[in-house]
């Protein structure tokens, strides 16, 4: 299964999940030093920065965290984001498909208006999978 992809304008990749099957093959490719995104709450895509970050980045990644989560969708407003490294995830049996724990995160305050001007690029560019550039 395919991940939602973006490339910033910097050429980073930003990798996102589209459901809890997709989150899990998403999570297995992470490498231990690779940002990390989902919501506070639950319903939200992974969300990956594949390699180092590069200036404005992470920042990037929890807006499309926020913007593709069923808490956008459901009630538009500010959201909170986790920003943690791939060797901070972990799984136990018990869990659902697409669900993991985190060890330690930092928190992200996504502004809805960050969120309107994302979709508005979107509009600008006619692609939802690109944020500058098209691979």
């Amino acid at each position: 299964m395919k991940f939602r992809e973006f490339t910033t304008k910097k050429s980073t990749t930003i990798l996102a999940g589209k459901s809890a099957e997709n989150n899990e093959q998403l999570a297995k490719q992470i490498k231990p030093n690779e940002e990390v995104f989902h919501t506070a709450a639950i319903g939200s895509p992974f969300v990956n920065i594949k390699g180092k970050a590069k200036l404005g980045d992470i920042k990037q990644a929890a807006i499309i965290c926020a913007r593709y989560s069923k808490e956008w969708r459901d009630h538009k407003k500010d959201i909170l984001v986790h920003r943690f490294k791939g060797k901070d995830i972990y799984k136990n049996k018990t869990m659902k498909p697409g669900t993991f724990g985190v060890k330690k995160f930092k928190v992200i305050k996504v502004k809805k208006k960050d969120i309107l001007k994302l979709e508005k690029s979107f509009i600008a560019t006619k692609s939802t999978q690109s944020l500058g550039r098209k691979k």
